[in-house]
């Protein structure tokens, strides 16, 4: 093949660093040994797994990736047309659907979370300029049967995010684009942060730049909703943007059951304390979900993770809502 060997030594380059090796292993879905043979020449990829390792490259490499394959007899046309698209695949569309079909209750939340947002990270920012994508879920009512904060749940970014962002998880308030999104049941987006600070409510986190929040409906009620945030102004202005946004947040709805969606009237959401603030209040957050589990000596039941885990948060929920206002932006 004319050309082949120029194509793979670009890539033997790329992957002699073992962390960039394995993650565009894992985004390919191959064995990292794998690229090795395909650098090597004993083995040569398909061209859908060649189309797919162009994806996976930063945008500069990606660029001479491409240059150097039209030298070979490889049709790249395919990738290109999927580098612009600006629909959901029904492909896709399915998966979800068989995922939900066919996975049980307890896992559904997290099996359906994290497929759709790996593949919205992949269509959103196929050129890893940087983006986050996080699930934002209400908490559960209080005592006076009102919701007063939203967490975060399942996130992933591209850099200079971490690839998880569940690790980094806050509870947002009425200071939130999120907390806006939610109580207004309407899609809302920020340009940029940096000049438009006070058209809504939002704090900004290290790296935002531009922002949008999608509430997660049904039936005119709402159970949170999905935000992204991009290192780049007006990312999200497009409209073709907006609506894989709204496209992929209708999908997200199929992980919630019934019961995790409220009327807006249940609403009551406060103002929560600034992220340094909270992280404070995080560090010994897994040693209080560990405490729960073990439960009193005389306990008989032992409370299992996940419910652990809810009233840990509940109890950190209380513990902020209590502290005295802080005027730290």
């Amino acid at each position: 093949m004319s050309g082949s060997a120029d194509w793979r030594e670009v890539l033997g380059h790329i992957i002699s660093n073992p962390a960039e090796r394995d993650r565009i292993a894992n985004e390919i879905g191959v064995h990292p040994i794998t690229l090795a043979r395909w650098v090597s020449g004993d083995s040569s990829p398909r061209s859908h797994n060649l189309r797919q390792l162009v994806r996976a490259l930063p945008k500069q490499q990606r660029l001479q990736m491409l240059a150097l394959l039209e030298h070979t007899a490889t049709d790249m046309s395919e990738y290109e047309f999927d580098r612009s698209a600006q629909e959901i695949s029904y492909q896709f569309v399915m998966e979800v659907l068989e995922t939900r079909a066919t996975t049980p209750t307890p896992l559904r939340f997290w099996s359906i979370t994290r497929l759709v947002l790996q593949q919205a990270l992949r269509q959103f920012d196929p050129e890893r300029v940087g983006l986050a994508i996080t699930v934002v879920r209400c908490m559960p009512p209080g005592q006076d049967g009102k919701i007063h904060s939203l967490r975060e749940t399942v996130g992933l970014g591209t850099p200079p995010w971490g690839g998880d962002l569940e690790e980094k998880a806050l509870l947002l308030g009425a200071e939130s684009l999120a907390g806006h999104v939610t109580v207004s049941c309407r899609l809302e987006q920020i340009g940029d942060l940096r000049i438009n600070r006070t058209f809504l409510p939002a704090y900004q986190v290290e790296h935002e730049v531009s922002a949008v929040a999608c509430p997660i409906m049904y039936a005119s009620h709402v159970a949170g909703c999905l935000l992204l945030s991009c290192t780049q102004p007006n990312f999200f202005l497009p409209e073709d943007r907006l609506a894989l946004v709204r496209g992929y947040t209708h999908l997200l709805s199929l992980a919630f059951e019934p019961d995790d969606f409220f009327s807006p009237q249940c609403f009551d959401l406060r103002i929560m304390p600034p992220p340094k603030v909270q992280e404070q209040h995080l560090a010994g957050f897994r040693m209080r979900v560990l405490r729960l589990m073990q439960g009193s000596p005389n306990s008989q039941a032992r409370l299992a993770s996940p419910q652990a885990e809810q009233m840990a948060w509940q109890q950190l929920e209380e513990t902020l809502l209590s502290l005295p206002p802080t005027t730290e932006e």
